[in-house]
């Protein structure tokens, strides 16, 4: 499916498209054994189920491409994605119920290839910005006072 002689970009760039149209090819792009330097479980299976809760978390959320920026192996992307708060199974949201508001959440990813995989991921996350949007933060502890 994939033409062996895609710069790292190209490649990239095709893994978004994919995972943009539910299209579980994207992940034929993505090593087995992928390194996630970002909070998540490794490997390409691991990626699968990270972007699968992400998906039903947000609703089948849409990812807008601001810029993508390669240098040799690397790849930055720099996206927002936008859906609807529905379920709070990931980590991040865990205390917090499903508000079914719309969420806009910036992303910057990293990722490396080698021979025409994708093999390592790294991530920033305007986490703070998605728990704002979810009455999520300030985050509130109990504690005794």
């Amino acid at each position: 499916m994939w033409n062996g002689a895609m710069t790292p970009a190209e490649i990239v760039a095709a893994f978004h498209e994919a995972l943009e149209r539910r299209d579980g090819a994207a992940f034929e792009l993505v090593a087995e054994d992928l390194v996630q330097h970002a909070a998540g479980p490794q490997g390409r299976d691991g990626l699968r189920h990270t972007l699968a809760t992400l998906d039903g978390d947000l609703d089948h959320p849409t990812a807008a491409v601001h810029r993508v920026i390669a240098q040799d192996d690397l790849v930055v992307v720099h996206l927002t994605m936008h859906g609807r708060h529905v379920a709070s199974t990931m980590p991040l949201l865990a205390d917090l119920p499903p508000t079914g508001n719309a969420v806009a959440w910036d992303f910057i990813h990293i990722w490396r290839v080698a021979n025409g995989s994708i093999v390592e991921h790294w991530a920033c996350r305007d986490d703070v910005g998605l728990l704002a949007q979810l009455g999520g933060w300030p985050v509130v502890r109990g504690g005794s006072g």
